[in-house]
């Protein structure tokens, strides 16, 4: 029997493109698999595309409407039996930290009572070691990345999802999912997060303009906010030191709309710099309110600005959305704009979706109110759902302890 560590240690010694064979070779032998095949998430996440050598021979399948894709969007194992041939396909989510990246499946013989529980967690344990190889091998390897293209990208779509860290993720303390659109030709617009043991940093950007020029005036501040949010400096300075970084290079003539946040994962309390936009939406208990903000300059519009943070705190069972101007701007044929009451209206429709699936979810609304044509500005969806730090019981003998600490900071019953 291939133990974990025997299949993990298979997966380093092999190259960045035969990571996947090598698992398909593992399931074969394990399980006399009749057939294994890997399916990833297209940059739109409406379609899950084979890997394989370009040009890929086996059509894409939907996200929506398939067995693969009903395990991608439950993030649970489906498995689908086919009488005539005596078999079973069993799609698990291939996924790591929270970040969907695809489905695994795997055809077997059928059994009179399916699938035993072991396989079914044995062919979980191989996607999940796939995963955090993909993952890895994306650095070396474009195989994976091709997979994910419905359609080619612009070269300022290249540039921006290869800036990003991930589309969703998730810790005890929060869950986060983000999207950008039209997901083959954005341009300015773009997100980044970095956890710690006590901190969460979000950032949330528009870089003006279109095209190259966007996604080169958002690279630089994203890449300066970094910088400075490595060397250990707190919200404000960093805002100051990606200022400093664009004004020096565009002199005021180009700017990037960013927000900053930082989020406190012991107790929940939250600095936030208003650099411009976009906007924070908070659903609490139900009820969709705008967070209101001192609106300060964006990075980059003039020389020397100093940057002072807001505060609030965040509850448990709360949901932050973080809307882009594209949104907001988007016109329908007929030139309406998208208004603030279809925003709530999207924003309580998707109330039960979890945060990974939100943004594509609002933003395929969107798309309902501008039509097929082209989008006259780019649009970003940002949801980070709030859990609290877990309690720890620290009650000898694991007695519960008494009405003092009968409320557990990850009780999500209010929301």
């Amino acid at each position: 029997m291939d133990r974990p560590s025997a299949v993990e240690r298979s997966l380093r010694e092999a190259a960045p493109h035969e990571i996947f064979d090598v698992i398909r070779s593992l399931i074969e032998r394990r399980h006399h698999a009749q057939s294994v095949e890997l399916l990833m998430a297209d940059y739109a996440m409406t379609r899950l595309q084979p890997v394989g050598v370009l040009p890929h021979t086996r059509p894409p399948v939907s996200v929506y409407e398939s067995a693969p894709g009903r395990a991608f969007g439950a993030q649970e194992p489906h498995c689908v039996y086919d009488d005539s041939a005596a078999t079973v396909t069993v799609h698990v989510p291939v996924s790591v930290r929270g970040d969907r990246l695809g489905v695994l499946g795997v055809t077997l013989r059928a059994g009179e009572d399916g699938p035993a529980p072991e396989v079914l967690a044995e062919i979980q344990g191989y996607a999940d070691a796939l995963a955090h190889e993909v993952v890895v091998a994306e650095r070396d390897t474009d195989l994976f990345l091709q997979a994910r293209r419905a359609e080619r990208l612009t070269l300022a779509a290249e540039m921006q999802w290869q800036l990003l860290p991930g589309r969703s993720c998730a810790r005890p303390e929060y869950t986060i999912g983000a999207q950008l659109e039209p997901a083959y030709a954005i341009f300015g617009d773009s997100f980044d997060w970095s956890g710690s043991a006590d901190d969460l940093y979000v950032t949330v950007s528009n870089g003006m303009g279109e095209g190259i020029d966007a996604a080169l005036l958002t690279n630089l501040a994203v890449n300066a906010l970094r910088n400075a949010r490595r060397a250990g400096l707190d919200l404000s300075d960093q805002a100051y030191l990606a200022d400093q970084a664009v004004y020096g290079q565009y002199r005021g003539s180009r700017y990037v709309s960013t927000l900053l946040l930082r989020f406190r994962l012991p107790t929940g309390e939250v600095e936030i710099i208003d650099a411009g936009s976009p906007r924070v939406w908070r659903v609490r208990r139900g009820a969709v309110e705008a967070v209101e903000l001192e609106p300060q300059m964006p990075l980059g519009m003039f020389e020397d600005t100093v940057y002072a943070p807001q505060r609030f705190s965040v509850e448990p069972g709360d949901r932050l959305l973080f809307v882009s101007d594209g949104v907001y701007d988007a016109l329908s044929p007929g030139g309406e704009k998208y208004s603030l009451r279809a925003l709530a209206g999207s924003i309580n429709g998707t109330r039960l979706l979890p945060a990974s699936q939100v943004p594509r979810a609002m933003l395929q609304q969107l798309l309902g109110h501008r039509g097929s044509g082209p989008a006259a500005d780019d649009s970003l969806v940002m949801c980070l759902d709030w859990h609290g730090r877990p309690a720890v019981d620290r009650s000898p003998q694991g007695v519960p302890p008494g009405p003092a600490g009968a409320h557990h900071a990850g009780d999500r019953s209010d929301g």
